[in-house]
C-alpha cells in the first residue's frame, strides 16, 4: 500500500471526484446529481431535461428577498415518491397473480404540515390514498381534508369516548374510517358508542407480534411494544364483539414493528407473523378484507445498501414483493380471500422531497497560511525548543518503503510537548504568548505529516487525532433543534454536502456549529460509504461570498419535531414545482416566523416589550446615558427586529 500523500493541493479536481467523496450516486437515486457547473441537479423523475440548478434556484429566490436558512420542498419528487410505492404493489400483485389489491395510507404524525398533507391527497388520488391519524388532531385533519369515499382512514392511537364517537358518526358523510382496537379497555367504549348511536364502525385489531424489529426501535418492538394486542386479548376481544354482535364489523388486521427497518428478513418474520394471525381472525367467524402491514419501509439515507441503522439492505421492490408473496402463500394455504394490503409508509414517501439549505456564518479554524518565525523563539524555554527540534524532524524526514514508524514517534513527542506546555501554563512558568506559540507549532507538526503521509489510508491509531487538530468549525445559520432535530435526538446521519463548488477540491475537513448557546448544536454525524464520519470536507470559506450547505432526505418528521430552542422558529418553506425546459415555478410560499410571533408563543407581548424598552430609554435620556439621537436608532432597531426572522441576515 503506497501511504504516500497523493492529495497535492494542485491535483486535478473533477465533478467525478466529488460525486465519489460525498457519495451522491448512492443516495441521491434518481432525484440528485452534479450538473455539468458543478453545484447539485434536482431531477423529480431522473430526467436531465426536466432539471434544475439547486445553486441557481437558491440564488433566484435570495433575490425576492427570501433568505436561509429554507425548506425547499418538492412537488414533483413526492407525486413520484408516492406513484413509485403504488407501481412497485402494481407489480408484484401481477407478477404474483394476487387476487385483490393495494391500497396505501400516509400517516399525519410524519409531516403535519397542512400544504404538505394536501399535497399528499391531491396526488394521491389517482390511487385512493389515504390518510392514518393517532391523535383526535390528526383525526380531525383526516376527516377535513380526505373527501375521496373510496380512500381509508384508519384511526390509530388511543382512543376515548369522544374519538370513538366522532369516527363512527363521520361514516354517514360518506368517510371510510377505520376504528383499530389497539387496547383491550377501548372494546368497552366502542360497545357503549354503538348502542348509544345505534350506528356501527368499521373495526379493526392492532395485534402486538412477537417479531422484533432492529436497531434504534428494537426495543419498543415485540411483546414490549406500548400498542396493540397480544395473543390472549385478541382471543378475548372476539368474544366480547361476538356478544355485543360486533363480529361482522371487525375486517382489519393491523400490525407494526418500528421506523425505518433496515433488514428484509425482520419484515418477512413479521409478514409471516402477521398473515397467521389475519387467517386465525377469519377463521374465528369475522369477516376480514383488509391487512394493514403498518409503517417502517426504510430509505438508504447512505447509499451503502446494507442493514445499518442509515440504510436499507433491500429495494422498494423488494419490499413489496416479500408482501405480496407472503400474504398470498399463507391466504392459499388456508383456503382464505387474499385481502386490500395496507401499509402506513411515511418517510420513504416524503424524505426526499424536501431539502434544508442554510448559509454558513465564518469559520473556526487553524491558520497556518503563514510560515512560523522560529528565530524569535530560539531563546525559549525548553518546551518550546524540544518542540521547534520535533518539527525540523518532521519536516526534515524522508518516508523509504513505507515506513511511517518515525512519523509516529514524532507525533507522539509532539502531542508529549505540548502537554507540558500546558501544565506549565497553568502552573505559572508560561506566558500565554508561548503557550500560544506552542499550541501554533503543534498543529504545524500535524500538518507537516499530512503533507508526507496520507492520512485517510492510513488506520493507525496514534495519527487519528490530526484531524481534529487540522479540522475547522463552520457556523450555519440555523438550529439543530428547529430543522434537523433527530440529528441531535437519535443521532440520524442525513447527507449533507455543499450545494456548488463540485469543480472544486474541498480542502478542508470540519463539522457544523449552529446559531444556539447549546453545545449540542452541532452536526458531526456524516455519511462515509456506509460508516459515520465525525469530520466532513469542505472548500475554504469567503465573507465575500455566499457558502450554501444542503441537508438531504429530511422531508420526514423533521418539522414535526422542531422545538423553539433559543427561540429560533420556523424557517421559509419554499413548494417548487418543476416544469420542462429545465425552469421551475413557486407554487407556494409559507413564510418564516417573526421574533414577534415566536414571542407569543411563549405569552410574551412584544407591544408590551417594546413599551418597557423605550420607558427604560426614556430614563436613560433623563439622566443622560443616551443621547435622543441614539435612542431614536436603538428604538427603530428594535421595532425593525421584532418584524424580522429568528435567523441572522445574510
Amino acid at each position: 500500500m503506497n501511504l504516500s500523500n497523493t492529495n497535492a493541493s494542485n491535483e486535478i479536481w473533477s465533478i467525478k471526484d466529488s460525486s465519489d467523496l460525498y457519495d451522491i450516486e448512492q443516495w441521491g437515486d434518481k432525484y440528485f446529481s452534479i450538473n455539468k457547473a458543478g453545484n447539485i441537479s434536482i431531477s423529480p423523475n431522473g430526467d436531465i431535461n426536466n432539471s434544475i440548478d439547486l445553486l441557481k434556484l437558491v440564488q433566484e429566490i435570495k433575490s425576492r428577498e427570501i433568505n436561509s436558512p429554507l425548506i425547499l420542498r418538492f412537488n414533483d419528487i413526492l407525486k413520484d415518491r408516492i406513484a413509485e410505492l403504488h407501481n412497485a404493489f402494481s407489480t408484484s400483485i401481477e407478477i404474483y397473480k394476487y387476487k385483490n389489491k393495494y391500497q396505501g395510507v400516509f400517516p399525519i404524525k410524519c409531516n403535519q404540515q397542512k400544504n404538505f398533507i394536501e399535497k399528499i391527497v391531491e396526488f394521491g388520488a389517482e390511487w385512493n390514498f389515504g390518510l392514518e391519524v393517532g391523535s383526535k388532531s390528526e383525526l380531525l385533519i383526516g376527516l377535513s381534508l380526505l373527501n375521496n369515499e373510496r380512500a381509508l382512514l384508519i384511526c390509530n392511537g388511543y382512543k376515548d369516548q369522544n374519538y370513538i364517537e366522532m369516527v363512527i358518526l363521520s361514516r354517514k358523510l360518506g368517510k371510510k374510517p377505520i376504528l383499530v382496537i389497539e387496547q383491550r379497555d377501548e372494546v368497552k367504549r366502542i360497545i357503549a358508542a354503538v348502542q348509544k348511536l345505534g350506528s356501527k364502525p368499521i373495526l379493526g385489531i392492532r395485534s402486538k407480534l412477537s417479531s422484533k424489529s432492529i436497531g434504534r426501535w428494537s426495543q419498543s418492538s415485540g411483546q414490549n411494544s406500548k400498542f396493540g394486542l397480544s395473543a390472549p386479548e385478541i382471543i378475548n376481544t372476539i368474544n366480547e364483539l361476538k356478544q355485543a354482535n360486533l363480529i361482522d364489523e371487525l375486517k382489519l388486521l393491523h400490525f407494526h414493528i418500528g421506523s425505518q427497518i433496515s433488514d428484509i428478513s425482520v419484515i418477512k418474520d413479521a409478514l409471516q407473523e402477521g398473515s397467521q394471525i389475519f387467517v386465525e381472525l377469519s377463521k374465528l367467524g369475522a369477516p376480514m378484507e383488509y391487512m394493514d402491514v403498518g409503517g417502517g419501509l426504510g430509505i438508504d439515507y447512505d447509499g451503502s445498501k446494507t442493514s445499518s441503522n442509515n440504510s436499507t439492505n433491500y429495494s422498494l421492490q423488494n419490499y413489496a414483493n416479500d408482501v405480496i408473496a407472503t400474504i398470498k402463500d399463507t391466504c392459499e394455504i388456508n383456503r382464505i380471500k387474499h385481502p386490500t394490503i395496507i401499509s402506513e409508509s411515511g418517510r420513504s414517501i416524503t424524505s426526499h422531497c424536501s431539502i434544508f439549505i442554510f448559509n454558513i456564518l465564518g469559520t473556526s479554524n487553524v491558520d497556518l497560511t503563514q510560515n512560523l518565525n522560529l528565530k524569535d523563539h530560539k531563546n525559549n524555554s525548553l518546551i518550546i525548543s524540544n518542540l521547534i527540534e520535533t518539527f525540523n524532524q518532521i519536516k526534515n524526514i524522508d518516508i523509504k518503503d513505507d515506513d511511517i514508524s518515525k512519523i509516529i514517534e514524532l507525533w507522539n513527542d509532539a502531542k508529549k510537548f505540548k502537554d507540558d506546555s500546558l501544565a506549565s501554563f497553568r502552573l505559572g512558568f508560561m506566558s500565554l504568548k508561548d503557550r500560544s506559540f506552542a499550541e501554533e507549532i503543534t498543529c504545524a507538526c500535524a500538518k507537516e505529516i499530512t503533507n508526507k503521509i496520507d492520512i485517510e489510508k492510513i488506520n493507525h491509531a496514534d495519527l487519528q487525532d490530526i484531524k481534529s487538530i487540522l479540522a475547522s468549525i463552520y457556523y450555519g445559520n440555523f438550529s439543530v433543534f428547529k430543522s434537523t432535530p433527530d440529528t441531535w435526538a437519535i443521532n440520524q446521519v442525513f447527507p449533507i454536502i455543499p450545494i456548488h463548488r463540485h469543480q472544486e477540491k474541498p480542502s478542508l475537513k470540519a463539522s457544523f456549529a449552529d446559531l444556539t448557546c447549546d453545545s449540542d448544536g452541532k452536526l458531526n454525524n456524516f455519511i462515509n460509504n456506509g460508516e459515520v464520519k465525525s469530520l466532513i470536507n469542505l472548500h475554504k470559506f469567503s465573507e465575500k461570498d455566499d457558502y450554501f450547505i444542503g441537508i438531504f432526505l429530511s422531508g420526514s418528521y423533521q418539522e414535526a419535531l422542531g422545538n423553539f430552542h433559543n427561540l429560533f422558529g420556523n424557517t421559509n418553506i419554499i413548494h417548487i414545482d418543476i416544469k420542462e425546459n429545465n425552469e421551475y415555478k413557486i407554487s407556494k410560499m409559507i413564510k418564516e416566523d417573526s421574533k414577534s410571533e415566536i414571542l407569543q408563543v411563549f405569552d410574551y407581548n412584544p407591544d408590551d416589550l417594546f413599551e418597557m424598552m423605550r420607558l427604560n430609554i426614556e430614563s436613560g435620556i433623563n439622566t443622560k446615558k443616551i443621547s435622543i439621537n441614539e435612542s431614536r436608532k436603538l428604538l427603530s432597531q428594535i421595532e425593525t427586529s421584532l418584524r424580522k426572522s429568528t435567523y441572522l441576515s445574510n
